[in-house]
This record gives structure tokens, sequence and C-alpha cells, in this order.
């Protein structure tokens, strides 16, 4: 079927002539041709609905155990968290004397030689000099927990990143 007939289909006369060019087309196939045009059509729709209906539904049947999986440990570990902020929330607040006390410990104990700490009024600054990022974290979780504090403000910079070290300063406001 030549292509101008499809494109000179705009007028109702032209547009009936169309289907009965496709029935006389038809009709002139043997019966072999049409049924591999038949063959060929209903592969091509069951490949249509295949891409465009069953293989997406399919395959978020199949990753739907696995992302409720993660889900679920995201959500434990969420509510950890959250219990464990309640519980620093609950604890009575320490006097200032006793805040500094477990700063310093705090610090001697964790830190050593790489941490310094120096006060100035309300306020402690503690300076780190290439202090491991699991020495840091231990630090900052016992300063939160024992010293009831937790940084105002935090300079770090990584010094070396092979060995995962750190320097620079935490500053603590004291409570009065």
């Amino acid at each position: 079927m030549p292509l101008t007939l499809l494109s000179t289909a705009r007028t109702p006369a032209a547009r009936s002539a169309v289907p009965s060019a496709w029935g006389q087309r038809w009709h002139t196939l043997a019966p072999r041709e049409r049924a591999g045009v038949l063959l060929a059509t209903v592969a091509v729709c069951a490949t249509l609905l295949w891409w465009g209906l069953l293989q997406p539904a399919l395959t978020t049947l199949r990753q739907a155990p696995a992302q409720h999986a993660v889900l679920d440990a995201q959500l434990q570990t969420m509510q950890a968290l959250a219990e464990r902020a309640n519980a620093l929330k609950a604890q009575p607040t320490l006097s200032r004397d006793d805040s500094l006390r477990a700063l310093e410990q705090a610090t001697t104990r964790h830190l050593g030689t790489t941490g310094t700490l120096k006060f100035t009024g309300d306020q402690a600054t503690v300076t780190l000099s290439a202090t491991s990022a699991t020495t840091l974290a231990a630090w900052l979780a016992d300063v939160r927990s024992n010293a009831r504090l937790t940084p105002i403000e935090a300079k770090l910079t990584q010094v070396n990143a092979g060995q995962a070290t750190w320097q620079g300063s935490a500053v603590f406001a004291l409570n009065r």
C-alpha cells in the first residue's frame, strides 16, 4: 500500500478508502501470510504489554521484601535514636562545676595529648590535633552523656584521610 494513500486520508471519502484498502490487501494475502501477520501482531502486542505493564509490576513485587527489610532496619535505628535522645533530655542538668569536671575527665581519658582544654568565661574550648575519628566520636559521646554538654561551635578538618585523623576545635557553653 503506498504511503500517499495514508497521507491523503483527510477527507471522509479518503478515510473510508483506507480500511477498504487494508481489507483488500488482507484478502490478497495467502492464509500462511495472514497467520504470520497475526502472529507478529500478537507478538508485538504481548511484548508491549510485558514491557509496559507486567515487568514493572513484577520487579516491584520482587524488590518489595528487601526494601521492606531495609525500611524496618531504618525505622528501628530511628526509634533507638529517639529513645536515646529522650533519655538524654530527661537527665537532670549538672552544675557548672560538675560539667567542668566531667569535661576535663573525658578530655584526659579519651584525647590524652591530642586535645587541650581552655576555659574562657562561660565557654570551654577543646583544641584537637591529629585525633582519630573513633577517639573523637567516643569523646563526644562521653561529653554528651557525662558532662551533658553539646558543642555550640565546631571547626574540624580531616588531616589524613588514610588514617582518618582530625584537627580543629570544639566550643561548649557551660551551665551557670
